[in-house]
């Protein structure tokens, strides 16, 4: 049985370029896949309704679950996403609001448990 291991920097880096295949593999041509911060990819999907949006983001946790990374040899821990999801004009009519309202739901989903997707209120 191989062990696996909790990632450091240099793994952290091996998961986020797989989330950002993953995320390019599931766009559309008007769809916007990008790095927002340290650890944290947003996807922006224009005339996306809320239904389609939360699908999206419980298809893309529960790709992220089915990874089996290597990194030096061994077997990296098991990738959980926690995704926030926020629609405009539902929840904010600016990016800065809209970006309020993901990151708050964001947050919920961290609250709540691993591989949880939780829609602004």
């Amino acid at each position: 049985m191989t062990g696996a291991i909790v990632p450091g920097h240099a793994a952290d880096d091996e998961i986020l370029h797989e989330l950002g295949s993953l995320l390019l593999r599931q766009v559309r041509g008007e769809d916007i896949a990008c790095q927002y911060g340290g650890d944290e990819l947003i996807l922006i999907l224009p005339d996306a309704s809320r239904a389609v949006t939360r699908e999206r983001a419980e298809l893309i946790c529960e790709y992220a679950q089915m990874f089996h990374l290597q990194f030096e040899g061994q077997s990296l821990a098991a990738v959980t996403l926690s995704l926030g999801v926020a629609v405009f004009p539902e929840h904010g009519i600016t990016s800065t609001g809209i970006l309020r309202a993901v990151d708050a739901a964001l947050y919920r989903a961290k609250n709540q448990g691993r591989s949880r997707v939780v829609v602004a209120e």
